[in-house]
């Protein structure tokens, strides 16, 4: 197993991956931990030509060699171009700050792999738009919402350009993952000093304002400027305006507390956020 506590960044040949790669540096000196950029390589298919019918054996045997050399030959090309992504990006990553910069290129299916290297983990960087995306007008990739719903670590899901943040928002609603952010926001000294919204919303709770002085005590102890916010109305709307109103450059959130079935009738609140806004979101599950 890798070292437990670093910053895991999901690169591809999109052009968000220097996107990516900027956010990534910048979260490892936030977390001051170690950085690493993953590339997975998708198992080749045959689409295209149709090698069905009638043919001999002779020629059956010629077609199956020719189909593997051609498939050795992508993957090493899918290898180097990979490589060479991979090591463009570290060292725009240590220019940027970033201390320790590994990387990682890996066959096999986006999701499954991030899954599987969960237990090395403390934060994944993701675009919410990638190579598949490049071309077309969707503000969020059609495997994102599958992909973070399926990773139980926090994820900073970023989108064009990079700023280092200069004032924060943090979505709160007193919830254990909403918590788990004030007291991560609370301990970086990275952030030490910058004003930090903290905005309640949606239907009114009897402990709101107990809840909201918790998170306020939390943050100023650590020494942050702190501006609290109780907003009553949809939480959607009143984070995407408050997020427009405020200038803020990190919305920290919780994310897809519902059950995918839930969401299938209803819709995602998650998902229509991430659509909306254009500032990079950490999501806390």
């Amino acid at each position: 197993m890798g070292n437990p506590h670093k910053v895991l960044a999901c690169v591809d040949h999109s052009p968000y991956a220097e996107h990516v790669a900027d956010h990534a540096a910048w979260a490892a000196r936030w977390l001051q931990a170690p950085l690493e950029f993953l590339h997975v390589l998708e198992r080749p298919t045959h689409a295209g030509a149709d090698h069905s019918g009638a043919i001999g054996i002779d020629a059956q045997q010629h077609l199956l060699e020719e189909l593997s050399s051609e498939d050795e030959a992508r993957s090493r090309a899918a290898r180097e171009r990979g490589r060479l992504l991979l090591d463009r990006l570290r060292e725009r990553a240590l220019v940027a700050g970033a201390a320790t910069v590994d990387v990682r290129q890996r066959h096999g299916h986006l999701g499954e792999t991030l899954v599987e290297l969960q237990p090395e983990v403390s934060l994944y960087v993701l675009g919410r738009r990638g190579e598949s995306a490049a071309m077309t007008q969707r503000a969020l990739g059609r495997h994102v919402e599958h992909t973070l719903r399926a990773l139980r670590r926090p994820v900073l899901t970023v989108t064009e350009g990079f700023r280092e943040p200069r004032r924060v928002m943090i979505a709160f609603d007193g919830s254990a993952p909403t918590r788990r952010g004030v007291r991560l926001l609370a301990a970086s000294p990275t952030l030490k000093g910058l004003p930090i919204h903290v905005v309640m919303s949606g239907p009114g709770r009897r402990d709101s304002a107990r809840q909201l002085d918790w998170a306020r005590a939390e943050l100023e102890q650590a020494g942050h400027s702190v501006e609290p916010s109780l907003i009553p109305g949809d939480p959607e709307r009143v984070i995407a305006e408050a997020v427009i109103a405020q200038s803020i450059d990190l919305l920290v959130m919780g994310a897809y507390s519902h059950s995918p079935l839930r969401s299938l009738f209803f819709g995602s609140k998650t998902t229509d956020l991430l659509r909306a806004l254009r500032v990079p979101t950490l999501l806390l599950r």
